[in-house]
């Protein structure tokens, strides 16, 4: 079974309840599709490219799946419409109920139309780096070769920038879904 690392991200109430109500039933929808061996913790993080919206709440899970990479892509889309996402009206980099992406499956490189593993920008972004380190630190990025250890020292964060950029948050509903 080829393991997937998805990226979990929301900042706008779903149908399931406010962002932290969300990614806990998310998590939830995804072992579905195969078998969670890894989750991080869940974080606060700025928002990207748009500003002017609520900070998001973002995890990262490692997903074993028989689901073909295209199959799993579809199958994510389809969990965010559950959860009230319309790709087709969004602002780019803008607010969300939830957002579902494939950073990694397997050691593929796919560069297909509407899908590209390892996610394209994922190097560029500490809300996927930092969780991403959590459970997977030695995990190498098929492109450059590099850990993601390795591609998260290299990443420039500003450790005096209030809010931080990424902070993990204590949440009794994700800790409970971990158990």
């Amino acid at each position: 079974m080829p393991l997937a690392y998805l990226a979990l991200g929301a900042n706008l109430p779903s149908p399931a309840g406010p962002p932290e109500a969300t990614l806990a039933a998310a998590v939830a929808r995804l072992a579905s599709f195969g078998r969670i061996s890894a989750r991080s913790s869940l974080y606060s993080t700025a928002p990207v490219g748009l500003t002017d919206q609520p900070r998001f709440l973002n995890a990262v899970i490692a997903l074993d799946t028989n689901l073909a990479a295209r199959d799993l892509l579809h199958a994510l889309l389809a969990l965010e419409r559950d959860f009230g996402r319309d790709r087709t009206s969004s602002i780019p980099d803008g607010p969300r109920t939830l957002d579902l992406d494939v950073l990694f499956y397997g050691d593929q490189l796919i560069s297909e139309p509407g899908l590209e593993i390892p996610h394209p920008r994922f190097a560029q972004r500490a809300f996927v780096l930092i969780p991403l380190h959590e459970i997977a630190p030695a995990l190498r990025d098929p492109r450059s070769g590099r850990t993601i250890a390795q591609l998260l020292s290299v990443l420039k964060l500003d450790s005096a920038q209030e809010p931080p950029l990424v902070a993990r948050v204590e949440s009794t509903l994700w800790r409970a879904e971990r158990l």
